[in-house]
């Protein structure tokens, strides 16, 4: 969204008479309210519930759309039956529930590096101060550099109402730097803003904040390469386990080291193709327009340790991999390349959905059995159809498909049981499994698993009837579609990964419908700050402004005027009624008729001489 703030500074005569134009209603609370607080303070009431100050509609005129008149009745604090009662209780309520603060609005009160400041050399990280605690919204808080990418690396880190952004330097360091953020206060408003310093000397054309759109310039590259990666952990477990557990001493192993081997590498590449990945989504950039600096940047990260990982410990294990694959391996290094699978498994959840769960040492330890049973069931199964069915004896088919289906039968039932875990913790909720995305896609990929379950169990059958050796075609089929039916499983959970959990499906509507627009717009009088929620044509829109001094310091407004154009459909400034729930703090409720980009004009008068006018854009659709 693209906003224009014009701030025309008019020195007007004191009035003729000092009473204000606008009175402030009397405050009056609930019986069992003790805060002091009016029930109508911060936000405005919603559509569809109940309020004591609900303003009376006026239908037929575009002004009647745009403004409701409040009514003029409140509920009274006390109804006693005798003024002595009442003056007793008062005075015994006085000392054991003193009036409660007003909660404050924040405001941006320090930066480092300060507003519009030029530096030697681009700092390590920006410092933002608000007058009291806020909150982060999530994707919301960036730093761009010169060129126009995404400098700050990782999540902001808050600590009450200071925010620290790690940020890194860029290939061009010197120019313009802007810093966007969008934080929720401790009285639940959204505060937004955006300022920006200079390292060396400013850019002629500085870079433009991020419309908040959820883009991933990476497009289908990391769910691509998470398939390539399932698929090298299938070739490289499956045959390896059979090579050392199950294989005819008579059969030669180099096909099985050769698929082995290449499994490792597709997981190498795959983990290559996630880098990159990465860095596009990190920086904002599409992958041919990356830099090396760019692709340093993942490094700094947190998934950039975990996926140098991966690839070190594919390394080590394809050094373990030969003494195994021949059948002559100690325990020792049996063992080795044991732990080396395992700390391998381990750093797909760490760089995924689990380390971020409610619960991550379960979800991590539950993604890492299944895993290892996806691979060993899926891998053992490609061995089998592939290198053993073909120029076994009967006889020895005999005794290795039992033994390989106990294998199976251990390797489903965890990879069942672990997977059912996990979508309880991603889900969150039951209605999650049907309402979201992820739940859809989970209920995908379970109802594909049922069916080759399906298939499988009938191969279990003939394993247990001893008639399976003999119908090593029909086997070879069953093995087949048990095979190509799991290939669209690792897809639908290549896509999985990469989908926000369920869980988090309602935290994020909730902040979407919450959000509406939320601007800072400054002037030399002033720093005012708005926010209107749900922008919606039609319905009733809350509108909350403060006032704030350039140092931060809540100022007291004696006068507001707001009004509402839409010049692209001739629709002239209509003047809004705003209450003054508090001296620095304006309410009103206005509605849209029509969709469009309508003008918001602030014009605040601070004293008998000093006002000040903001204008800004507010997109409605």
């Amino acid at each position: 969204m693209t906003s224009v703030s014009i701030c025309q500074t008019v020195r007007t005569p004191p009035p003729e008479s000092s009473a204000p134009k606008d009175k402030i209603r009397p405050r009056f609370c609930h019986p069992d309210d003790k805060s002091g607080r009016s029930p109508t303070r911060g936000r405005a009431a919603r559509p569809g519930r109940p309020d004591a100050d609900r303003r009376a509609r006026h239908g037929g005129e575009l002004v009647a759309a745009l403004n409701l008149p409040a009514a003029a009745s409140e509920p009274v604090c006390v109804r006693t039956r005798s003024a002595a009662l009442g003056l007793l209780l008062a005075l015994l309520c006085v000392p054991l529930a003193p009036p409660a603060p007003a909660s404050a609005h924040a405001v941006l009160v320090a930066t480092a590096p300060a507003r519009d400041a030029v530096i030697s050399a681009p700092p390590s990280e920006v410092v933002v101060t608000f007058s009291e605690p806020i909150a982060p919204v999530a994707g919301r808080v960036q730093v761009l550099g010169p060129d126009g990418k995404k400098v700050h690396t990782g999540e902001p880190v808050v600590r009450g109402a200071t925010m620290r952004i790690p940020v890194r330097v860029p290939d061009r360091p010197l120019g313009t730097y802007l810093v966007s953020y969008r934080v929720i206060s401790a009285d639940s408003h959204p505060v937004a803003g955006s300022f920006t310093y200079s390292a060396g000397a400013p850019s002629a054309s500085p870079p433009r904040a991020d419309d908040g759109t959820d883009r991933r310039p990476a497009g289908a590259l990391v769910p691509a390469a998470k398939y390539v990666g399932y698929l090298g952990l299938v070739l490289a477990v499956g045959p390896t386990l059979l090579a050392a557990g199950l294989w005819p001493r008579r059969r030669p192993r180099r096909p099985a080291a050769v698929t082995a081997y290449a499994g490792l590498c597709l997981v190498v590449a795959a983990t290559a193709a996630t880098w990159v990945g990465q860095a596009a989504d990190m920086v904002g950039a599409p992958v041919d327009a990356l830099t090396p600096g760019d692709l340093e940047a993942v490094a700094d990260s947190d998934v950039g340790p975990v996926l140098a990982a991966r690839v070190a410990l594919a390394g080590v294990a394809a050094g373990l991999l030969p003494a195994v694959l021949s059948g002559r391996a100690g325990r020792w290094r049996a063992a080795s390349l044991v732990l080396v699978a395992v700390a391998g498994l381990a750093t797909w959840p760490l760089a995924g959905h689990p380390v971020a769960s409610p619960l991550p040492p379960v979800s991590i330890t539950a993604a890492v059995v299944h895993l290892a049973a996806m691979s060993v069931w899926v891998g053992g199964l490609f061995g089998v159809l592939v290198f053993l069915l073909r120029g076994t004896h009967e006889r020895v088919l005999a005794r290795i498909l039992p033994a390989w289906s106990r294998w199976a039968t251990l390797a489903v039932g965890w990879l069942v049981a672990t997977g059912v875990g996990q979508a309880a913790i991603e889900l969150g909720r039951p209605e999650a499994l049907v309402g979201t995305t992820y739940g859809r896609l989970l209920l995908g990929k379970a109802g594909l698993l049922a069916a080759v379950l399906a298939v499988a169990a009938g191969q279990r059958r003939m394993v247990r009837r001893k008639v399976a050796a003999g119908r090593r075609g029909r086997v070879a089929v069953a093995a087949a579609v048990e095979v190509a039916a799991t290939a669209v499983v690792l897809a639908l959970t290549a896509v999985l990964v990469q989908t926000p959990p369920g869980r988090t499906a309602g935290t994020e509507a909730a902040r979407v419908a919450r959000e509406g627009v939320a601007q800072t717009l400054t002037c030399e009088l002033y720093s005012l700050q708005f926010d209107i929620y749900p922008v919606k044509v039609g319905a009733p829109n809350s509108l909350h402004a403060y006032v704030y001094t350039p140092q931060g310091v809540a100022l007291p407004v004696a006068e507001w005027t707001v009004s509402l154009a839409l010049p692209a459909a001739g629709i002239e400034p209509v003047p809004v009624r705003v209450e003054t729930p508090e001296p620095n703090h304006g309410s009103a409720e206005i509605r849209f008729p029509v969709p469009g980009r309508w003008t918001l004009r602030f014009t605040v008068r601070t004293s008998d001489i000093d006002q000040a006018t903001v204008t800004t854009v507010v997109p409605v659709r």
